[in-house]
């Protein structure tokens, strides 16, 4: 174990020995390697070796540190490697870890075994209650261990109740104030207790116009109230303003880190769960359903083509268009989307202001197409008006076909644009995830819309005159 400096290292030549000392069966070397770590950088090591090691890993470290490995890691993951634990020995990892996570960890553990941990541990009544709030609510990430002082104490006495709790209370930014009842009625920050006089009360000192949030309320909404306000710790009460819990500023971070995963993975066509650590069928599971979907909308952006087949072989140039406004459709929309499901995810974006949101993306979209259209019909003006078209056979009506060219570029950005502003804000109304609007759905359904733009323009303004 390491004597509280840690080595701060995680080199690819670090991971390279920690897995060749793996495969010579070096178990010992390795624990020496990751005992010298910080918690969090051993648990980078633990999620990158194979699964079977990591478990023997975690079962071999001093509790308490293989404890700290456990809350770095995916709590999923985290189960797993101890699934062939002993309940003693999970009792002994449980009981170093704060409420919250202990929670997390317990959850995911099979049903059969959580009753048996449960009866054992310390802090059984609180992580009872966690256990019982959504995981993605601030009752779910909240931490049951906090300090908190009556009115009538002094700052000597609340100073006292920061020593006493200094073990279990890992992180503590500020005291809690509360009345008779256990009611939340304000706070002290550390610093004001430490520089205020010994013997001065705490009612006359505290901040009474204290922030605090609800079990129910979503995590999402909490780290935007953090940031907000700029806030180290949030208190997390009941209906009768009681104080069950409170929530750090790096509870916070995590929830950012998880929820940008998570939008990150949907914008790219995945389920929004997918962690490194995850089996290769759970990986494809929360992959394939969406390849699926594109595969069904690529069908139907083929059939669009075959519709209009005709019309190719009238004037095989039409076809040279097809890649333009199928990209340009997609850009457009995942544009749009990306931006208004960023704004819905800080807060800075509401659903109930859909039509004014909407007008202005419909704004930027206009001088766009235009912009583009415009830029289109020259450059086909230029190829194929003079005469640099790689055809077989020269373009006929050159001029026609770029102003039809641009006309339908700009109503493609333009139907494009507002599809990807619309979706997001009528999910988010309806209480989906607005993020899944984005990535395959707004790519493929734009497709199939910007060609039969592109086709049905042409087959009106440009076909009749060939």
């Amino acid at each position: 174990m390491s004597d509280g400096s840690y080595q701060v290292d995680i080199s690819p030549q670090l991971i390279a020995d920690v897995l060749r000392d793996l495969e010579s069966g070096s178990l010992q070397d390795v624990l020496d390697v990751v005992s010298g770590l910080h918690p969090a950088d051993a648990a980078r090591v633990v999620g990158v070796v194979p699964r079977d090691s990591a478990a023997r890993m975690v079962a071999a470290l001093p509790p308490d540190f293989a404890a700290g490995i456990l809350a770095e890691l995916d709590e999923s993951y985290s189960a797993e490697l101890l699934e062939d634990v002993s309940v003693d020995k999970l009792t002994r990892l449980l009981n170093h870890l704060d409420s919250d996570d202990a929670a997390d960890v317990l959850g995911e553990l099979d049903a059969a075994v959580i009753p048996r941990v449960l009866q054992a541990l310390e802090d059984r009544e609180a992580i009872t209650g966690l256990l019982k709030h959504g995981p993605e609510t601030a009752g779910g990430i909240m931490a049951t261990e906090f300090v908190a002082v009556p009115e009538s104490a002094t700052v000597a006495e609340a100073t006292e109740a920061v020593r006493r709790n200094a073990e279990t209370v890992e992180e503590i930014f500020v005291v809690f104030v509360v009345d008779h009842a256990g009611r939340l009625t304000g706070f002290v920050s550390l610093k004001r207790l430490l520089l205020s006089p010994s013997n001065r009360r705490i009612g006359d000192m505290m901040q009474r116009e204290v922030l605090s949030v609800t079990p129910e309320i979503d995590q999402e909404e909490v780290v935007r109230i953090i940031e907000r306000y700029d806030l180290t710790s949030l208190a997390v009460v009941d209906r009768q303003r009681r104080l069950i819990g409170r929530i750090t500023i790096d509870d916070a971070i995590d929830v950012i880190r998880e929820e940008a995963e998570e939008d990150y993975q949907r914008l790219s066509g995945i389920t929004g769960d997918e962690g490194p650590t995850d089996s290769v069928f759970r990986i494809t599971r929360g992959r394939l359903p969406w390849l699926f979907l594109g595969m069904i909308g690529a069908a139907f952006a083929g059939s669009v083509i075959g519709w209009f087949d005709d019309n190719i072989r009238q004037a095989s140039v039409l076809a040279a268009f097809i890649p333009v406004v199928m990209a340009m459709a997609g850009n457009a929309g995942i544009q749009s989307s990306a931006i208004i499901v960023q704004g819905l995810a800080s807060g800075d974006v509401w659903s109930a202001h859909l039509m004014r949101r909407l007008g202005k993306e419909v704004a930027v979209a206009v001088l766009n197409g235009v912009a583009l259209g415009v830029a289109l019909a020259l450059a086909v003006l230029l190829i194929m008006g003079g005469g640099w078209w790689a055809g077989d056979q020269a373009v006929a009506e050159p001029e026609r076909l770029a102003a039809t060219a641009g006309l339908s570029l700009f109503v493609v950005v333009l139907l494009a644009a507002g599809i990807g502003a619309a979706i997001p804000l009528l999910l988010d109304r309806a209480d989906v995830d607005p993020a899944l609007a984005t990535g395959p759905f707004i790519t493929t359904s734009n497709d199939i819309i910007s060609l039969v733009v592109f086709f049905t323009l042409a087959t009106q303004f440009y076909l009749p005159f060939v």
